[in-house]
C-alpha cells in the first residue's frame, strides 16, 4: 500500500461509502452462514490495524495476519491479535479456523494460488473463506496501481484459482454494480488521458451519504440477482468434502 494511502486508510474505512456499504454486505453475508451460537477461531488475513475487529469479535475468536508493517500501528488496540508477518506455508498458528476472510487481499498477491491454498488449508472440515476482490480488467484504472494491484477477476477467474487451490466455490456474486458504466467510463479515459494515481478522501457528507444508501437499496434489492457485471466480487467457498 502507498504509504500516504495508508495513512488515511483508517479515517476511510470508518467514514467512507465504498468501505461502510462493503462492510455491511460482507456481515450480511457472515450472518447467512453462521452457526448456531459464535464461531470459534476466526482469521482475518491482510487485517491491516485490526478494523474489522470489533464487529468480527461479536461472532468469534479473531485474530488477523497483516503483510505490510506499514499498515499496523505499534501499540494499536489489537496488536496483541495481528501476526506482522508473510503469509505463507511458514504460518503455523497451530489451529484450525471455522472462517477466514482475505477482503480485497488476493489482487495484492504477485503469485495468488498459494495464498488461497494457504487459507483454504488454514479452515476447519465445516469452515468458510470469504473473498472480496476487485471485478474486471476492463474496470482497471489508476486507483488499482494506487493500490498495488497485480489483477481484477471475474467470477470464473476466481473460481478457477479456488478449484485450483483445493478449494470448493459455494457461491460468488458481483457488487456495486451501479458503479459499473462509471468504472468502465474512467477505464475509457484513463487510457486516452492517462492520470497520475490520487489517494481517496472522504466526499461531502451528503454526498458520501447518498452514495452509500444507493449501495445499501442495491445490496438489499437486486443483490441476490444473477447480473453478470459489477465493480467488486464476492465469493464464499470451503474445503473439499473429505472423501470416504
Amino acid at each position: 500500500m502507498d504509504p500516504h494511502y495508508a495513512q488515511n486508510y483508517r479515517d476511510l474505512y470508518e467514514r467512507h461509502w465504498w468501505w461502510r456499504a462493503r462492510e455491511d454486505l460482507i456481515l450480511a453475508t457472515l450472518a447467512s452462514l453462521r452457526p448456531n451460537g459464535r464461531w470459534g477461531a476466526i482469521l482475518d488475513v491482510g487485517c491491516g490495524d485490526g478494523l474489522f475487529f470489533d464487529k468480527l469479535s461479536g461472532l468469534g475468536e479473531v485474530e488477523g495476519i497483516e503483510m505490510d508493517p506499514k499498515g499496523v500501528t505499534p501499540g494499536g488496540r489489537w496488536i496483541d491479535r495481528i501476526h506482522v508477518r508473510p503469509f505463507d506455508e511458514s504460518f503455523r498458528p497451530g489451529k484450525r479456523f471455522d472462517l477466514v476472510l482475505m477482503l480485497d487481499v488476493i489482487e495484492h498477491f504477485e503469485e495468488p494460488l498459494a495464498s488461497v491454498r494457504r487459507a483454504i488449508e488454514l479452515l476447519a472440515p465445516e469452515g468458510y473463506l470469504v473473498v472480496t476482490v476487485p471485478a474486471f480488467e476492463s474496470l482497471w484504472t489508476s486507483h488499482d496501481e494506487l493500490n498495488h494491484h497485480f489483477t481484477r477477476y471475474t467470477k470464473g477467474g476466481l473460481a478457477a484459482l479456488i478449484r485450483e487451490a483445493g478449494g470448493e466455490l459455494h457461491q460468488s456474486r458481483y457488487f456495486y454494480r451501479w458503479m459499473y458504466p462509471l468504472k468502465l467510463a474512467a477505464h475509457v479515459k484513463e487510457t486516452v488521458f492517462p492520470v497520475s494515481p490520487e489517494i481517496p478522501s472522504v466526499p461531502p457528507s451528503w454526498l458520501n451519504d447518498v452514495l452509500y444508501r444507493l449501495s445499501r437499496w442495491e445490496q438489499k434489492t437486486i443483490g441476490s440477482w444473477p447480473l453478470p457485471f459489477g465493480s467488486s466480487l464476492l465469493a464464499v467457498c470451503g474445503p473439499l468434502p473429505a472423501r470416504r
